[in-house]
């Protein structure tokens, strides 16, 4: 009976040892932060040459990276959006421009103000054929329908008689306002119409006062075509031609501007006077006549620009800068 108790002993604590050393075995193969060891090499496993790994977080790390793969794709594809969508905005604008700068932005003649210097019947008034015409200045403004609002002033210089080397020409000063409807704006050639008033013809006195003859000079109403190089650059050139009506010189001769009254002592009836031509022509200046003009100036870009002309101006101002 004691043996049996003995040989019972022994056994349970044999396996209980046996126990304890296996599991101490399991635990040698994990470390302290809960990671599997790489196999030793001496391991049958060794030619597999796979490295640790954690043991509980590798699912979560998986995870994390997933997110964060998804979230980079997110930003690249919503930043490619923004691109695509801004590249759209601006071929839509330039097409806008396209269309405008060809169609509309062609019609030069939309408020637009010109300052010019000139010669001729428009700056303002012209003479007898070879005895001079007036140099001035003048300012146009073009309203949005084509319709302009023009005015001139001009001076006629002193000068010497060419017929008379002893005698001057008196100088003088003349204006003129008018009117001028232009045709064909989506060109640079212009064909136009004006009508003005003011200062239209003159002529000097055949008679000197001492040692000058008298300017005459008178006014009425012209009608020019014209003939406008404009774009949407700075300079501007115009020629006119036309004819003038000055209503003083239609007058009856007692009343011309152009006649004088000479009569004979001897009779002082009414009959008895004589009208002289105060000029040279001996019917007196014209009524009406062939007048002529040309002129230069400096074009003011578009007042009241739209939108389309101001980003067309910022383009513009953007390329200058980067030349």
């Amino acid at each position: 009976m004691l043996k049996k108790f003995l040989l019972t002993t022994c056994l349970t604590i044999g396996l209980s040892a046996f126990g304890s050393a296996s599991w101490a075995q399991e635990d040698d193969d994990f470390d302290d932060d809960g990671f599997v060891s790489a196999p030793s090499a001496s391991s049958d496993d060794d030619e597999d040459g796979f490295v640790s790994a954690p043991a509980g977080g590798s699912r979560a790390s998986m995870a994390s990276e997933d997110d964060e793969s998804d979230d980079g794709s997110m930003d690249i594809s919503a930043a490619k959006k923004k691109e695509l969508e801004d590249r759209k905005k601006f071929e839509e604008e330039q097409r806008q421009d396209e269309y405008a700068n060809s169609l509309r932005r062609r019609d030069w003649l939309r408020n637009r103000l010109m300052l010019q210097v000139g010669m001729g019947s428009r700056y303002s008034f012209m003479g007898e054929t070879g005895m001079g015409m007036s140099f001035g200045i003048g300012a146009e403004y073009i309203l949005p329908f084509h319709l302009a609002l023009y005015g001139s002033f001009g001076l006629l210089p002193k000068g010497t008689d060419n017929e008379f080397d002893d005698w001057e020409l008196e100088g003088g000063t003349g204006w003129k306002v008018g009117l001028n409807y232009y045709l064909f704006p989506k060109n640079p050639l212009h064909l136009g119409i004006s009508v003005s008033y003011g200062t239209v013809y003159f002529d000097h006195d055949i008679i000197p006062e001492d040692g000058v003859r008298p300017i005459i000079s008178v006014e009425g109403i012209q009608g020019d075509v014209l003939i406008s190089y404009l774009t949407n650059e700075w300079y501007y050139l115009q020629f006119s031609i036309g004819m003038y009506y000055a209503p003083e010189l239609a007058k009856d001769k007692r009343e011309s501007i152009s006649f004088r009254q000479e009569s004979n002592a001897e009779f002082k009836n009414e009959e008895d006077i004589e009208y002289i031509s105060r000029v040279v022509n001996k019917k007196g200046m014209s009524k009406t006549g062939i007048v002529f003009g040309i002129s230069v100036g400096y074009a003011f870009p578009e007042f009241f620009p739209d939108d389309t002309e101001k980003r067309r101006r910022q383009r513009e101002k953007e390329r200058n800068r980067r030349r």
